[in-house]
């Protein structure tokens, strides 16, 4: 099988986010043949849910897909670094690998601040791939909060 990076479906699904006045992050899950899953971006303000998070929402459609609360062999492609909650439903999910674009040294929960699957109490850490795509992503997040910043929001 060769491999498809997901990446640029994620920036497509985080400036969506951003059109719906989210934060622009979005998630793509595939499965273990490369089949896309699930994909969506935040809508923590849409639906009132601090957990509506990309990731978690991404999870949660492929995870009622399989009928499964476990998701091995599946690759998630993320725009942002996941936060703490959002590496700890990965780890839960036992997903494979994690692709993210922009790191987030700010409420990063993988290669800053709580590094979640670094902790003892870590269950299942995936294979981490960092940096992809991280210009566009970071440039998308930069805009959009001085956008916000300019409006006086």
């Amino acid at each position: 099988m060769t491999f498809t990076s997901h990446m640029q479906t994620a920036l497509d699904e985080a400036r969506k986010a951003a059109d719906r006045g989210e934060v622009p992050v979005g998630a793509v899950l595939v499965d273990a043949r490369g089949q896309v899953v699930a994909q969506a971006g935040n809508r923590t303000r849409e639906l009132h849910d601090p957990t509506a998070h990309a990731e978690i929402l991404v999870i949660r459609a492929a995870c009622a897909a399989a009928q499964s609360e476990r998701l091995p062999g599946y690759s998630l492609y993320v725009t942002l670094e996941p936060c703490a909650m959002c590496a700890t439903a990965i780890s839960a999910a036992r997903i494979a690998r994690l692709y993210y674009a922009a790191s987030d040294p700010k409420s990063g929960g993988v290669a800053h601040g709580a590094r979640v699957f670094s902790h003892p109490q870590c269950h299942h850490a995936p294979e981490i791939y960092d940096g992809i795509a991280a210009h566009e992503a970071e440039t998308l997040l930069k805009t959009f909060f001085q956008d916000r910043r300019d409006m006086g929001a």
